[in-house]
């Protein structure tokens, strides 16, 4: 009987230099062999490469693929950052730092939300480091042309950074996805342990914004360089980040392709995982 895969039993930690100073950061590391697949996380308080994706990691390890979950700088178990510039930037410059230092040469990346701006980072960055991508509700910092930004959702997620209670993690969790009736309080209860576990996470964030209100780089002018073979997967009903950023990413993107989810929020590989996972098995290996 093979032992079930669990965070703590696949949690490790490194430590990089960035801005010429050590910085260590935890990640997951799970299965094994040549394919990698790096999992990156979105921004919300509380957030962990494996909290957003432990839907999704058993079948591509069952697959063969080894999975590494990067907790970016300022969430989770990896050290806090005060981020000055472009964290989307800093976060593939990190991503980097982690590959390098696990000897990995190249990687397919997805990458959700935040994560989705630091895949393309990454992969305008290093392209030779890059097989495949998969963007969720993320990739390019650009503003929507049809809805009101900040939008609805980031407005709650910047509330909820600046005072974290269960009400406001109630509010923002019903725009995160379309279908709330899987939430329970106990699972409010658990992401605001996570959040209140790190308070040092939470300050320096509102300490960046404050810094640097633009945090996420629009790289639409850059989108043509990539030309990594790219799955684009949305939300039809995503409060958080438009559809039509989804677009801008297809139209920028030489080798790229869209499937959007009807009935779906901010958190794709979450709220439709088994459809989720044979699309990114088929993409991976086509």
């Amino acid at each position: 009987m093979s032992t079930p895969i669990t965070e703590e039993s696949t949690s490790h930690f490194i430590t990089i230099t960035e801005d010429g100073k050590p910085l260590k950061l935890h990640y997951n590391d799970v299965g094994q062999g040549e394919k990698v697949v790096v999992m990156l996380h979105g921004s919300g308080p509380g957030a962990s490469g494996w909290a957003n994706f432990h839907r999704n990691i058993d079948p591509l390890v069952a697959a063969g693929y080894r999975i590494i979950l990067l907790d970016c700088p300022g969430w989770s178990k990896s050290d806090t950052i005060i981020s000055t510039g472009s964290r989307s930037d800093l976060n593939a410059r990190c991503l980097k730092a982690v590959l390098d230092g696990l000897g990995i040469g190249k990687v397919h990346i997805i990458g959700n939300s935040m994560g989705g701006h630091s895949a393309v980072g990454f992969a305008l960055a290093n392209p030779d480091m890059v097989g495949k991508l998969i963007l969720m509700g993320g990739g390019t910092g650009g503003p929507s042309n049809f809805v009101p930004m900040p939008t609805e959702g980031i407005k709650l997620i910047g509330a909820l950074y600046r005072d974290p209670n269960v009400e406001n993690i109630k509010r923002m969790m019903s725009v995160f996805v379309y279908d709330t009736s899987s939430l329970t309080e106990e699972l409010y209860q658990q992401r605001l342990n996570n959040i209140l576990a790190r308070r040092d996470h939470l300050e320096n964030f509102v300490k960046s914004a404050q810094i640097n209100p633009k945090q996420f780089s629009d790289y639409s002018p850059r989108l043509h360089e990539i030309k990594a073979k790219t799955l684009v997967i949305w939300g039809r009903d995503d409060r958080f980040v438009p559809l039509d950023i989804g677009l801008r990413l297809i139209w920028g993107i030489p080798n790229a392709e869209l499937h959007v989810f009807n009935q779906c929020g901010h958190w794709a590989q979450w709220e439709h995982a088994d459809s989720f996972n044979l699309m990114v098995r088929q993409f991976l290996a086509s």
